[in-house]
C-alpha cells in the first residue's frame, strides 16, 4: 500500500481533532495514533517497518481517516 505522505502530514498537523474523535471511547490514546503516524512519516511511509500492534493502530484509525479524504 502506498501512503500519501502529504495527506498523512496534514492529518497529524492540522486534523488532530479528527484523530481524537476517532479514538474516543476505544481505550486507545490519540498520542499513540499520532506516534504511529509520526513513525510512518519518519520512515517515508514504509508500512513494513510497523510492528503488529502499530499496524493494527494504523488500520483502525489512520487508514480510515486518510481514505476519508480521498472520497
Amino acid at each position: 500500500m502506498e501512503i500519501d505522505l502529504h495527506s498523512l502530514r496534514t492529518l497529524l498537523s492540522k486534523r488532530r481533532d479528527e484523530i481524537e474523535k476517532s479514538v474516543e471511547g476505544t481505550g486507545y490514546l490519540a498520542k499513540t495514533v499520532i506516534g504511529v503516524g509520526t513513525f510512518l512519516l519518519d520512515n517515508e511511509g514504509d508500512i513494513e517497518l510497523l510492528s503488529s500492534n502499530q499496524l493494527a493502530t494504523f488500520d483502525k484509525f489512520i487508514k480510515p481517516l486518510l481514505d476519508m479524504r480521498r472520497r
